[in-house]
C-alpha cells in the first residue's frame, strides 16, 4: 500500500476535502449577497449577465435587450450560471448531492482537476440545454449539471472491485481504484440501475414534478442530462489513476 493510501486510510470517512468547503461556501455566499443585499433590479442584472439564456447565443436582438458583456458574456454564460441559485432549498439540495458525490471524486482528482473537471461539466449542462431549448428566454441556473457530472464520474469507480460500492470498505482508498470502462459498466447490472434510476429520476421532475422550493424555469432536466454524459466520457481524461498496476490490495 502506498504512503499516500495509508495516510488516507487513516482519515475520518466523512471529512469534506477542503476543495467542497471552499466550493459550498462560494455558493452560499454569492446566494447571500444576492438575496440580503442587492435590489431586485440589481439581482435581475446579475441574471442577465451571469445566468445562461438560451437566447442570447440564438437570437439575441429579439429581446431588445443591451445584453451586458456582449461576446464575453455569453462564453462565460455557460459556466457562471452554475454558481447562482433560484433560492435557499435549490441551495441546500444541491449542497446535500455535491457533498454526497463530489468529495469522493475531490478525493481522486485533487482541487485542480476536480474545479476543471466541475466547470466542464457546468459548461455540458448549458450546451445540453442550448441544444434542446434554444430559444428560451427563462434563465438557467443552478450547480446541478456540474455535480450530474460529478455523480457520472462517481460511478466510474465507485462500483470498481473493492471500491465502495463495489464491495469494499468505506475507507479513503477505495476511492482510487482503477475505474471501470464504460463497457464494464453497461455488463455490471449495479451500475445500469443506478444510472436508470438517475435518468428516470431526473426526467421525472424535469417533465412532470417541480421540487419543493425550486420554481419552474429555474433548473432544467437536459442540462442534468448534458452534465451527466459529460461526466461519463470526460472522466478518463482527468483521472489521474492508471487502470492498471494499482498498488492496492
Amino acid at each position: 500500500m502506498s504512503q499516500r493510501s495509508e495516510r488516507a486510510a487513516r482519515e475520518p470517512v466523512f471529512n469534506l476535502p477542503p476543495v467542497i468547503i471552499a466550493t459550498l461556501a462560494v455558493l452560499a455566499l454569492v446566494h447571500a449577497v444576492r438575496t440580503y443585499l442587492l435590489t431586485s433590479d440589481q439581482d435581475g442584472w446579475v441574471l442577465v449577465t451571469f445566468a445562461f439564456i438560451p437566447i442570447r447565443i440564438t437570437a439575441p436582438q429579439m429581446v431588445g435587450l443591451d445584453w451586458p458583456g456582449g461576446l464575453a458574456g455569453s462564453v462565460w454564460s455557460f459556466v457562471t450560471y452554475a454558481f447562482l441559485h433560484g433560492d435557499w432549498m435549490h441551495y441546500g439540495v444541491n449542497a446535500l448531492w455535491l457533498a454526497a458525490f463530489g468529495t469522493p471524486l475531490a478525493r481522486r482528482f485533487g482541487w485542480l482537476r476536480f474545479t476543471l473537471f466541475s466547470l466542464a461539466g457546468a459548461a455540458a449542462g448549458a450546451a445540453a440545454h442550448l441544444l434542446l431549448a434554444p430559444h428560451s428566454v427563462v434563465p438557467l441556473v443552478g450547480a446541478s449539471a456540474a455535480i450530474s457530472a460529478q455523480m457520472a464520474a462517481s460511478a466510474r469507480f465507485a462500483f470498481s472491485p473493492g471500491a465502495r460500492l463495489g464491495g469494499g470498505l468505506a475507507r479513503y482508498d477505495a476511492d482510487f481504484r482503477p475505474a471501470l470502462s464504460i463497457m464494464e459498466m453497461v455488463r455490471d447490472r449495479r451500475v445500469v440501475t443506478f444510472l436508470a434510476v438517475w435518468f428516470v429520476f431526473n426526467l421525472l421532475f424535469g417533465l412532470i414534478f417541480v421540487p419543493p422550493g425550486v420554481e419552474t424555469g429555474q433548473i432544467a432536466w437536459e442540462s442534468h442530462i448534458g452534465g451527466f454524459l459529460a461526466g461519463l466520457l470526460l472522466f478518463p481524461l482527468f483521472d489521474p489513476v492508471s487502470r492498471r498496476g494499482s498498488s492496492f490490495s
